[in-house]
């Protein structure tokens, strides 16, 4: 008999079903144990009511998934759930990026979409985004009723089940969402310029959906591109498919060392975007904003507000105001469905976050990967630099540092209360950590602001016991000052350190 591993012990406790709640980009959560095929019924059947009383059933649903686990299987099962209540489906007959369902959405003047998607979340979570007819994040006033059906069902289950009388709906297997989207991305992204441009391109869609997308657009335009990462990989090579600097390592060695002129990558379904610079140095969004600005601004003539995140850099505030102090500087609550929100009430040049949502004036009014990333492509060409070189131009402008810092605090949930508490007692003119407190916002969170592009922002998590801390000065003394109040105040508190199991990312 030869040695075998032993198996991982499972727990032989029984698991508490967490509830079924539309967070800040839908419902989330690990397949088989509350990702079932009851459970995805269950929220069918919700959205499904609250389509007829929205819509009828004039307008068809469609229905979308990416590569994730099973996520096609559940998808059918959603669109014969939506077909029982006599709506019309258009179903994807293929996995496909978020944006491609987002646009279909609008572009087929539908009822909504559903996409079965989690994002960059671990390869263990899947889960349900509904987007609305206007192809953006749907808000509290279409989810909280989704929610209030999901709650009215799990407490009378006898009612899970399709109107009595309804004619079936059809089901559309439907090939062209692809094609209807990159013609309408060709309104925003100057192919042309690509074809004009000589860029090499190390590409890293993650195992995600915008593999065959973004790099077989740049391949047409004549760029050279090199993908890394494709195939259908469910576990997307045992990382998170987020593009953040600690998921890209080939990116970080291979751009400098192989003489890339860019480094790009998405997320798991192509919604998101991550870059590398030629010297191998990764942008965080925070950075990477205020450099596409520039080129909106500057390179294609865009005009009109911009909009970011509390949780988001004013480094972008510095190069408006550059260019024009009149430009309006519009902040949201975190979440992307807040900016789309804002993109629909007036013309926005840029709408970004820090987690690397973006979208554009004109554009959709959701975040978009495969937009940002054929966007820089677009800028490094029309500015004839380096990407490096482009930044520290940009930078230069700002006549500051900035100096920024994230943290996620793993609290109990009294800690996380007292917290929360105890910074909405803070007011303008007292001090924290010695430094003044010029002004406080509550709109999402507690934000701490103090000076014009100084400030702390302390928001607590809706799902753990977590609270996430961002941070941004213009002086390096200040910041630790602030860093030490903050954590003088945990200590007060007595900080638990345990860390939950399988987080999934806001």
């Amino acid at each position: 008999m030869t040695d075998a591993t032993p198996p991982i012990p499972l727990s032989t406790q029984p698991r508490a079903q967490k509830p079924i709640t539309f967070g800040t980009d839908g419902w989330r959560a690990v397949i088989a144990r509350e990702f079932t095929e009851d459970n995805v019924a269950l929220v069918t059947h919700a959205i499904a009511r609250q389509v007829l009383e929205r819509h009828g059933r004039k307008k068809p649903v469609i229905v979308g998934y990416d590569l994730r686990f099973l996520a096609p299987q559940f998808a059918h099962l959603a669109a014969e759930v939506l077909a029982s209540y006599g709506l019309n489906v258009r179903l994807a007959d293929t996995w496909a990026p978020t944006p491609f369902i987002a646009y279909a959405a609008l572009n087929h003047d539908s009822a909504g979409a559903m996409m079965f998607t989690a994002s960059h979340n671990p390869p263990e979570y899947l889960g349900i985004k509904f987007i609305p007819e206007y192809a953006g994040p749907a808000m509290p006033d279409i989810t909280n009723p989704i929610v209030a059906n999901v709650r009215h069902l799990e407490a009378n289950p006898h009612d899970i089940k399709s109107p009595d009388g309804v004619a079936p709906g059809r089901i559309e297997l439907y090939s062209d969402f692809r094609k209807e989207y990159i013609e309408y991305l060709g309104r925003f992204v100057q192919f042309d310029v690509l074809k004009r441009g000589k860029l090499k391109v190390l590409f890293d869609p993650m195992y995600g959906a915008s593999q065959g997308v973004t790099d077989a657009l740049m391949r047409e335009c004549g760029l050279t591109v090199t993908t890394i990462h494709d195939g259908h990989d469910p576990l997307f090579g045992g990382r998170m498919p987020e593009p953040q600097e600690e998921y890209v390592p080939e990116l970080l060695a291979r751009v400098p060392a192989e003489g890339f002129d860019v480094g790009l990558s998405s997320d798991g379904d192509g919604d998101r975007f991550g870059v590398v610079d030629e010297k191998g140095n990764f942008l965080t969004a925070n950075e990477f904003l205020p450099v596409m600005f520039h080129h909106l601004y500057k390179n294609r003539g865009f005009r009109g507000a911009v909009v970011r995140s509390t949780a988001t850099s004013k480094r972008i505030d510095c190069v408006a105001e550059h260019y024009d102090p009149a430009i309006k500087i519009i902040e949201t609550p975190v979440g992307f469905k807040w900016i789309g929100q804002a993109m629909r009430d007036e013309a926005v040049i840029i709408g970004g976050e820090e987690s690397g949502g973006f979208s554009v004036l004109g554009f959709i009014p959701e975040k978009d990967g495969i937009l940002a990333n054929l966007l820089i492509a677009e800028m490094l060409i029309m500015e004839g630099k380096p990407l490096s070189v482009l930044k520290a131009e940009i930078e230069a402008s700002y006549g500051q540092p900035f100096y920024n810092a994230y943290e996620n605090h793993h609290l109990t949930p009294a800690q996380k209360e007292g917290v929360i508490s105890r910074l909405k007692a803070f007011k303008a003119g007292e001090t924290f950590g010695s430094v003044p407190i010029d002004s406080t916002d509550h709109k999402d969170g507690v934000k701490l602001n103090f000076g014009h592009f100084d400030w702390l922002l302390v928001r607590p998590s809706g799902t753990e016991p977590v609270v996430r801390v961002y941070l941004e000065t213009t002086d390096a003394d200040r910041h630790r000052q602030i860093l030490d109040g903050f954590e003088t105040l945990l200590a007060s508190l007595g900080q638990d350190c345990q860390k939950p199991e399988l987080s999934p990312c806001s």
